[in-house]
């Protein structure tokens, strides 16, 4: 056990580490409040290539200190159908660079300026901030105090190191063999699971290390085993996703799986190198030395796999194989940290649905039809887990055009589960308007106007839609008129029966119905598209 100035020892770079963690926390909140969403649109623009896309993931990554952020970011354009898979892997890859951004300024300042003091102010000025500013200048404010934590937190590592001497020194942890190394990986891998950060594990190997409680070599296998503990959260969040999601998540682990590869074999080369160049140069900047390990093996893992990203994809996609789900393979809740993503979604999603709906009234209304029937369970599947999806969206009017498209996207999906109950409880009264001769014109214009709308939102030419479905509900509902009294006038002449009479009411009734919900779908459908370009 330990003694009490051990205990003491252990708990000040605790909690150094603690205040460390949630300096950044507090950091990269801030940052992603100031630049988050210019960033996310910043890195979308810069994703044709598999290199630009490494570039900007690592951009990302080292402003937003968050890996987590960048590929939450990754997942939800990918989901939202903005970016490929493919695409997607250069930003996946590229974050693993910026992550070790925060390990050049621990290294270059952390141990080189004694700046545990220094920031306090600052902590002071960023909490005044935000308490009594708002909006941008408040998240400057969270920004700065959280960096001032990050040195507070390193000072308080730093001081405390001296203790380390006695209770960890590198003849307690494993040896500098093949096997040690990998048990050095799996330690690594358990503290980045602890911390949930594999920036405070680095600072942490980076302190133990300016301490000699560990030697280069041990410290560069804990860093390797803290890179890929991060794909521990990857594989949390591919838990009930959907198969971006999945394989987004998939080859992240992967793709770090390999990057430890080479970072492992690279351990003892690298070590040669130093003393290659001056001996004894490694002991003397073995901070600097670490990170720049840390750095060279992930910017090598790259290139290494930036030329075989559509193979790397490909095999992921073999690992993670699609479902078969025609409408609601990306809605993810994932998606739903980023709104907009999640509307576009959405969109796809009621789109999809609505076409198969209109599929399903040409063959039922039409002798001749050129679609298929659908399957109404699976159908209304779909719609409930749209409608559980777009439950989960809260947003205010003030959000001005997300707003609206949330609203507008509400109304679609009103009007296709109405749609819906019509082609699943009343298809008979399709059927019979179908057979009816008086109503034959109305059966063959609505089902020459569902065709043209399918044609219109192939080729996305959603104004032409919308008027040609409110021209035909127009024209259904003038007509319904005087059919309606040309029938009363049979059923008083005894020329037709009162059930038969009824039956043939409802069939216009459903003409009419189906053609109002599909001139709205179509109307809220434009709006949508609208609001989706602001």
């Amino acid at each position: 056990m330990f003694d009490s100035s051990e205990l003491i020892v252990i708990v000040t770079s605790s909690g150094g580490l603690g205040i460390f963690l949630l300096g950044l926390i507090i950091m990269t909140n801030g940052l992603q409040s100031i630049a988050g969403d210019a960033l996310r649109m910043t890195m979308l623009r810069f994703t044709n290539s598999p290199y630009k896309g490494a570039a900007s993931g690592a951009f990302m990554t080292a402003i937003l200190q968050s890996s987590s952020a960048t590929t939450v970011a990754a997942i939800g354009f990918v989901g939202a159908g903005i970016l490929t898979f493919s695409q997607s892997l250069g930003i996946i890859f590229g974050a693993n660079i910026g992550s070790t951004f925060t390990g050049w300024i621990i290294a270059l300042f952390g141990f080189k300026f004694n700046l545990g003091t220094i920031v306090l102010p600052f902590i002071l000025l960023g909490a005044i901030l935000k308490l009594f500013a708002k909006g941008r200048v408040a998240s400057i404010g969270f920004a700065i105090a959280g960096f001032g934590l990050i040195f507070v937190g390193i000072a308080m590592m730093q001081e405390s190191v001296a203790g380390f001497e006695n209770i960890i020194t590198p003849d307690i942890l494993p040896n500098d063999t093949i096997i040690g190394r990998l048990q050095l990986i799996g330690i690594g891998i358990i503290v980045t699971m602890i911390t949930q950060a594999s920036s405070a594990g680095v600072a942490a190997t980076l302190t133990l290390l300016y301490a000699g409680a560990v030697n280069f070599e041990q410290a560069a296998a804990l860093v390797i085993g803290m890179d890929v503990g991060t794909t521990i959260k990857a594989l949390i969040a591919t838990i009930g996703g959907n198969i971006n999601a999945k394989r987004t998540g998939y080859s992240h682990v992967v793709y770090n799986l390999f990057s430890a590869s080479v970072a492992f074999i690279l351990i003892t080369p690298y070590v040669s190198f130093w003393e290659y160049i001056e001996p004894n140069s490694l002991m003397e900047n073995s901070e600097v030395a670490l990170v720049a390990f840390h750095t060279f093996f992930n910017l090598l893992s790259v290139f290494i796999i930036l030329p075989f990203t559509n193979q790397f994809a490909n095999f992921i996609k073999t690992i993670v194989k699609e479902k078969t789900n025609r409408f609601n393979t990306s809605l993810d809740d994932i998606l739903l940290k980023e709104p907009k993503l999640a509307l576009n979604e959405l969109l796809k999603s009621v789109n999809k649905e609505f076409i198969v709906i209109l599929g399903h009234i040409n063959t039922i209304i039409n002798n001749n039809p050129t679609s298929v029937r659908m399957d109404i369970k699976e159908l209304q599947t779909a719609l409930d887990e749209t409608h559980e999806f777009i439950d989960k969206i809260h947003l205010h009017y003030k959000d001005g055009a997300n707003w609206d498209y949330l609203v507008s996207l509400i109304h679609i999906l009103d009007h296709l589960q109405r749609l819906h109950e019509r082609c699943e409880e009343e298809e008979d009264r399709a059927v019979l308007a179908k057979q009816t001769d008086e109503l034959d014109d109305i059966v063959q214009l609505l089902s020459k106007t569902v065709v043209n709308i399918i044609y219109f939102n192939e080729k996305k030419q959603w104004k032409k839609a919308k008027e040609s479905s409110k021209n035909v509900a127009s024209l259904i509902h003038k007509k319904m008129h005087n059919y309606r009294k040309e029938t009363a006038n049979k059923i008083a002449k005894g020329e037709i029966g009162v059930p038969e009479g009824s039956a043939r009411l409802e069939a216009i009734r459903w003409l009419r119905r189906v053609s109002i919900h599909i001139h709205r779908i179509n109307h809220h459908l434009n709006n949508a598209i609208l609001a989706s370009a602001k």
